[in-house]
């Protein structure tokens, strides 16, 4: 998944605003308790990120995005 498309997934299943927030501030034990932003930064996969995200939320990710 190119980091484009992860971000416009991450936006239409969050909101533009708090899509930004998840990514900068929510900690996410699937991403061994990083960030998106930081687990992002540090070379982790794209749909491996987004996979933890499906994980984190599974009732905010409409199935269409999964």
């Amino acid at each position: 998944m190119r980091l484009t498309d992860f971000w416009a997934r991450l936006e239409e299943a969050f909101g533009p605003g708090y899509a930004a927030s998840l990514a900068s501030d929510q900690v996410l034990s699937q991403l061994g308790g990083r960030t998106i932003e930081q687990a992002l930064r540090s070379g982790e996969q794209t749909h491996v990120v987004w996979r933890a995200v499906v994980a984190a939320y599974p009732d905010r990710v409409p199935a269409r995005l999964r």
